[in-house]
């Protein structure tokens, strides 16, 4: 393994005695059929309790996360994904939900200086760079009812972006690395996987592929930071702030909108719109990467 890279053995070595292709394929499929297992059984429960308009209500609000309970909804519901990824850890690999995150000290320290070096980073942005009043945002939430939320909007995205993390970096990553010594498997494969995954074309029309070619450049960084600092701290602090940035401040009009303070005046599948701020998404991606690895070296 590289010697840039010589952290990531913390999370290498409790995936080697069970470095198999094939142990990595059952964990993988053990986690979708647990996740839909858990995701039918929520759904029979709340058909008991509610009555057929409220469910179709909530089901609606789920679909586009146009209100507060459609966001939270979506957001939440990835405590399924760490439930099954503890069970499939446990029963196919041997090993442990932590042992897929790093050491919990360390991660947290690096988590926070993360978020904070990222907060300089924006902050420094917003005042350099010029913005395109074509494009900007307007007033979405009033800004009282929308600190209200964040108690529990925080914990929602927590554990939306740290089970994404888990999964793709904490679980696939490590797996592929102890049976694979090449990074080109262990970083390009999962964020390929990742940024497939990120594919609608009902939803994003024909800029569905550059969703998935941006998600999957997410998940290089992503990885390529979890190698680099041993434990999944950057990656989920880098994920958070960027969701929190894309859901809770400013989002494309009409899709997870719902608890975003400002909205853009275009949808996410206005073409125009999206491609002339693919090149600022791409750069930003770039520059947090670089700043996050000066955070990780202090």
């Amino acid at each position: 393994m590289r010697r840039a890279y010589s952290a990531f053995e913390q999370l290498v070595a409790p995936a080697r005695p069970s470095a198999t292709p094939l142990r990595l394929i059952l964990g993988l499929v053990l986690c979708v059929v647990l996740i839909l297992t858990f995701v039918m059984l929520t759904s029979a429960l709340l058909n008991s309790a509610m009555s057929e308009d409220a469910r179709s209500a909530l089901d609606n609000s789920l679909d586009t996360a146009s209100d507060p309970t459609g966001v939270l909804g979506n957001l939440f519901i990835f405590i399924f994904v760490f439930l099954a990824l503890d069970i499939a850890l446990r029963q196919v690999h041997g090993r442990t939900l932590l042992s897929a995150i790093g050491d919990w000290d360390t991660a947290k320290s690096q988590f926070k200086r993360t978020c904070g070096y990222l907060v300089g980073l924006y902050v420094v942005l917003m005042v350099l760079m010029p913005s395109d009043p074509d494009i900007a945002p307007q007033l979405n939430v009033e800004f009282g009812t929308w600190i209200l939320y964040l108690p529990l909007a925080l914990p929602a995205l927590l554990i939306q972006v740290g089970a994404e993390e888990t999964l793709f970096r904490g679980y696939m990553q490590s797996q592929l690395a102890a049976r694979y010594g090449r990074p080109l498997v262990w970083i390009v494969l999962p964020s390929v996987i990742f940024g497939l995954l990120h594919y609608d074309a009902e939803l994003n029309g024909d800029n569905a592929w550059l969703v998935v070619l941006w998600a999957t450049a997410f998940g290089v960084v992503a990885a390529d930071l979890t190698a680099r600092s041993g434990t999944l701290g950057p990656a989920v602090g880098l994920h958070f702030f960027n969701n929190f940035y894309a859901i809770f401040v400013a989002a494309p009009t009409g899709y997870f909108d719902g608890m975003a303070l400002y909205t853009y005046p275009f949808e996410i599948s206005d073409d125009r719109a999206v491609w002339a701020w693919a090149p600022v998404d791409l750069m930003m991606l770039f520059v947090s990467w670089l700043t996050i690895r000066l955070a990780l070296r202090r």
